[in-house]
């Protein structure tokens, strides 16, 4: 068992607390509440709304927020995720289905919120690596850690 670096676990404690704060205070977030996600284990994320008017599909929640991030209330906890995040995730991981509630059906994927973490710590592995060999990364805005130099 490899014993613990002071100094590596403090700056991760630091970053850890400027993350929340940060969160915190975000301008833009869309709080979602699904209210039979205990029921089904799933989230429902809506990309497309049929509006009766125009007698048509139009784009919809996450290909049309403008938010920063998405939040989820699940009983007691929030699952915050960044919106470009939740839109790869949910292309890649999420099953489309179509939603046929009236007056509003929806098309949009469900997913289920451990698919939403397992994801995001796979992406963060490669910073813990970075962080274990003492070497300095940080978040791209293509969504890849990079290396500084």
């Amino acid at each position: 068992m490899k014993n613990s670096n002071w100094d590596l676990d403090y700056r991760a404690g630091l970053t850890g607390e400027s993350k929340v704060a940060d969160l915190l205070h975000l301008d833009t977030v869309e709080v979602k509440t699904d209210r039979r996600w205990k029921d089904t284990g799933n989230i429902y994320i809506e990309t497309e709304c049929y509006y009766k008017v125009d007698d048509a599909w139009k784009p919809s929640g996450i290909r049309v927020s403008k938010a920063t991030h998405w939040a989820f209330v699940l009983e007691g906890i929030v699952l915050i995720i960044e919106l470009y995040k939740l839109q790869d995730i949910v292309y890649k991981l999420g099953k489309a289905i179509t939603c046929n509630i009236p007056p509003n059906p929806s098309r949009g994927y469900i997913i289920k919120p451990s698919q939403l973490i397992e994801s995001i710590r796979q992406d963060v592995n490669q910073f813990d690596k970075a962080m274990e060999e003492n070497i300095e990364a940080t978040w791209s805005d293509s969504g890849e850690w990079e290396d500084i130099e």
